[in-house]
């Protein structure tokens, strides 16, 4: 299915296989691999079937908008994700500063240029079930892709491969092997 985007990986494994269509590459996961009840702060990536929300970057760094169907957003310095499971806005975007806890969207290194809001506990929002579930771009240290804090993270070209195949009709399904 053109519109299913596949994710899977052992117990534990923080390296995925993404396939979309005939494209396969692998991606990063978060530090604690998939988690079947994912947690806000456990540092595991989701299982489960999402969709893809919209898809936000870095005009300043990306000069022509990303070809994709998803809706897209250009960032803008004081944009955050509220990650606070105490307040109204958890796992919804903010303007920074905001009075909860809220992760800077508007980072110095290049992680989150391109960022695919993957609709993973946002309808309805479960405080303390996860927040801030992107496909992003991935940090690699010599050739290797390293964990994140949750999040499926792709090499940039990678990353943009997808986004072309990509509508709000586009499932991520991340699961376990």
């Amino acid at each position: 299915m053109a519109d299913m985007i596949q994710v899977t990986a052992g117990a534990g494994e923080t390296i995925a296989i993404l396939r979309m269509g005939t494209f396969e590459t692998p991606c990063a996961l978060g530090r604690a691999g998939i988690l079947v009840a994912k947690r806000e702060g456990d540092g595991g990536t989701p299982d489960g079937i999402f969709p893809l929300r919209e898809l936000r970057y870095r005009a300043d760094r990306i000069k022509t908008p990303p070809a994709t169907s998803l809706p897209i957003h250009a960032m803008e310095p004081g944009d955050g994700w509220c990650d606070d499971p105490k307040n109204t806005d958890y796992n919804r975007l903010v303007r920074l500063p905001s009075p909860a806890r809220a992760e800077n969207m508007w980072r110095e290194d290049h992680l989150y240029d391109l960022v695919a809001v993957i609709g993973c506990n946002d309808d309805p929002v479960v405080p303390g079930a996860g927040s801030a579930i992107f496909l992003h771009v991935a940090n690699e240290i010599e050739g290797q892709l390293m964990p994140t804090e949750g999040c499926v993270a792709l090499r940039e070209g990678d990353l943009l491969r997808i986004l072309q195949g990509c509508s709000i009709a586009t499932q991520i399904c991340i699961r376990l092997i």
